[in-house]
């Protein structure tokens, strides 16, 4: 039987979200109902609601979530009931040309739940990022639950369903940090934090938190940054060059995505070295470089999807490391709230007060 549960939803463009009750279909052929048990806030679901992504109001928001499925559709074999759960939006399809050349981190035809989610006068809801975890429960394919150790508490696993991933996939897998790497990360919120983490897990001798915020530098600085740098008190390129002995760092990753950001990360990188670009820009940016300083500087500058991550490979390492202690994700959960609570959230992290909130059901 379909059920009614509480869910968090973006009616209109910038209109402050609402919990409302919404209707959970039972699930069809290649579909999962996840019992949700704790969602991270993204600044995509603030893009949703800002109507950022699309104008496809009503969304039901939320999807960095982990919780346990409840029930199954017919011909579901990747998950079980009972099964403890990360979601994911890259449920990727295993025959498009990507996933055919065995780079299936680049997929391109994830799979959603074909059925759709309502509120109880029928109206259907877009779910952020495919997910919309904002809620008691959820429907979605079973490629995008990836089956993780229970021992790991919700409100940190579910982490790994978009920012944290993002960051930490940025420094090993786009960046391909290796052992004895110098590293600069632009920008130090959630995502540039994470990249933080991921370049310490690979190995970086040198890694340079940069960003106008002491509190978030502080934050960086605990999850392995070696070094700060305050944007707003010295010129980004020159200090990140004194500190790596006048060449620039091997990775220089952008997780603020701007013009101004993205071009300090080219300069501030060794011969030969790379920019990995994670923070998302806005459709109106654009990018002036002379062609030849591209050239000549060589080096990758390459752009960094979900941090290049495959969840079924990449989500259950993650949690081991967690897990062992070597991967201090709970450093990222600054505060837990309640459904209610999200619309403040978003103020939280226009305030830059917060790595991240997470709603705890």
């Amino acid at each position: 039987m379909p059920q009614q549960v509480r869910a968090v939803v973006a009616t209109a463009r910038d209109a402050p979200v609402t919990v409302e009750t919404i209707v959970v279909p039972d699930p069809g052929p290649g579909e999962v109902v996840v019992d949700v048990a704790a969602c991270g806030v993204c600044h995509t679901d603030l893009h949703y609601r800002q109507g950022g992504i699309n104008d496809e109001f009503p969304f039901l928001l939320g999807h960095e979530a982990a919780g346990t499925v409840e029930s199954v559709g017919e011909g579901v074999e990747d998950v079980a009931v009972g099964d403890y759960v990360v979601l994911n939006w890259r449920a990727v399809c295993g025959r498009c040309r990507a996933c055919s050349r065995g780079r299936p981190w680049y997929c391109f035809a994830t799979h959603n739940a074909t059925q759709q989610m309502t509120l109880t006068d029928g109206t259907p809801l877009s779910p952020a990022l495919g997910i919309g975890a904002f809620a008691e429960k959820t429907l979605v394919h079973q490629g995008q639950c990836t089956k993780v150790d229970p021992k790991a508490e919700a409100a940190v696993a579910g982490l790994l369903g978009c920012g944290v991933m993002a960051g930490l996939g940025a420094a090993i897998n786009t960046g391909e940090v290796g052992r004895g790497d110098s590293v600069a990360v632009i920008g130090c919120g959630g995502v540039g934090a994470a990249a933080v983490a991921g370049a310490r897990l690979a190995g970086a001798s040198k890694i340079i938190a940069v960003d106008l915020d002491p509190q978030k530098l502080e934050w960086a600085t605990g999850l392995g940054a070696t070094d700060t740098v305050r944007a707003d008190q010295v010129d980004v390129v020159a200090a990140v060059k004194e500190l790596t002995g006048g060449h620039g760092a091997d990775v220089v990753i952008d997780a603020v995505g701007i013009p101004q950001t993205f071009t300090q990360a080219f300069y501030a990188r060794d011969l030969a070295g790379k920019v990995v670009l994670v923070g998302v820009p806005t459709p109106e940016m654009t990018l002036e470089l002379p062609l030849l300083d591209v050239f000549s500087r060589g080096g990758a500058v390459k752009s960094s999807w979900y941090g290049d991550c495959l969840p079924s490979r990449d989500f259950p390492m993650l949690i081991d490391l967690y897990l062992q202690g070597r991967l201090d994700l709970k450093a990222f959960v600054t505060e837990k709230i309640g459904l209610e609570d999200v619309e403040d959230a978003f103020a939280r992290m226009h305030q830059g007060d917060v790595l991240r909130s997470v709603v705890v059901l």
